[in-house]
């Protein structure tokens, strides 16, 4: 709850006592004793690293592109973490840098800096024979444009047991089953000796996803699969990455501007201007009064590995934030103000602080 008194008038600390309360004094500059900068370094030591446990760590990730001397950054610092065996759903504008990071992701760009890790594969150091077997045993790839994920003059199961045959290590016979499988898994039994041509856009698309699966991927991405589809036929692609997930157990990422795609997963990640900004989460819940089940989804604001938020355009606007904001620490919550010296900005207290209150969390 914010209190609405000034930021920074909470008296002067005790003698002696540093910033944390530590007791450590700090420095004539204002900055950290050295005694402090070693406790810190010291209590950071023995932390897992970050996304230790996650199939899918980018840490800090920027690509930048040159044309023609100019730079333009696509991603920003961009935080994010999947787990294994996650279906989740990235959206954004065009030009946030959610195809940049699928292209990463795919093995088919290579970042700038920071650091991202697949399955254990670290993207940034990967030479093109290591970036081939990536793409081969790692990752699934469902473009937007069918004519890129099938082979028009091979049939339905041709194409998925291409990757396989591509791959090696299984003898035709093999290939012939296991193709069979992921077809009859996607409810394309039917469509096996048929060519692309033969084939309408959803079937067409459930085809690519087991082209996709075809070597047992450890990721599935799919860069807005459903953009080509009307909603019913949208609908019985996404039911395919559904059942890939839970009887496959793979994780699946999927770029979407299809609300309906993304309100169908349990977790979707926004991508404003080359950072994750917010995420919203789903979850079933329970009345405990009547049984009945209801879905849930709350969004959040990410706070990425350097500290920065995004805070909403529309709450900024309302509120004639702009360059500065003034911040104050509660027990349970973080209050953020407008600047109260800006122009227009109001200047006189009111009960629930300067300027008034734009309430954190």
């Amino acid at each position: 709850m914010t209190t609405g008194k000034q930021p920074g008038t909470d008296g002067p600390r005790p003698s002696g006592e540093g910033p944390s309360g530590t007791g450590e004094r700090p420095s004539a500059s204002g900055e950290p004793s050295l005694a402090e900068l070693e406790r810190r370094a010291a209590s950071r030591r023995g932390r897992p690293a970050y996304g230790h446990d996650a199939l899918i760590v980018c840490d800090r990730l920027v690509r930048v592109f040159t044309t023609d001397g100019v730079e333009v950054q696509a991603l920003q610092g961009l935080d994010l973490l999947v787990a294994e065996g996650e279906l989740m759903a990235l959206v954004g504008a065009s030009g946030s840098g959610k195809s940049t990071l699928m292209n990463i992701l795919a093995g088919l760009d290579v970042p700038t800096a920071g650091a991202a890790r697949v399955a254990g594969r670290d993207l940034l150091t990967m030479d093109a024979g290591a970036r081939l077997g990536y793409r081969r045993d790692v990752v699934g790839f469902v473009w937007q444009q069918t004519a890129r994920n099938l082979l028009p003059y091979l049939t339905a199961a041709q194409n998925v047991t291409l990757p396989m045959q591509l791959r090696g290590g299984r003898r035709r016979a093999a290939r012939t089953k296991a193709a069979d499988e992921l077809l009859s898994m996607l409810s394309l039994g039917h469509c096996r000796d048929r060519r692309p041509h033969q084939l309408s856009g959803g079937e067409q698309q459930r085809t690519a996803i087991a082209v996709a699966l075809a070597n047992n991927p450890s990721v599935l991405l799919a860069d807005e699969p459903t953009g080509e589809l009307d909603s019913h036929t949208a609908e019985q692609v996404f039911t395919a990455f559904r059942t890939a997930n839970e009887e496959l157990g793979t994780t699946i990422v999927i770029v979407t501007h299809d609300q309906a795609v993304a309100d169908e997963v349990r977790r979707t990640v926004a991508i404003r201007d080359g950072r994750t900004s917010s995420e919203v989460l789903r979850r079933t819940e329970r009345d405990a009064a009547t049984g009945q089940e209801s879905l849930v989804a709350r969004e959040y604001a990410m706070l990425d590995r350097a500290g920065r938020l995004q805070l909403p355009a529309d709450y900024t606007s309302s509120l004639g934030m702009a360059h500065r904001v003034l911040l104050e620490l509660e027990s349970d919550h973080i209050g953020v103000w407008p600047d109260p010296t800006a122009d227009g900005a109001a200047t006189e207290e009111n009960g629930d602080g300067p300027a008034g209150t734009a309430q954190g969390t």
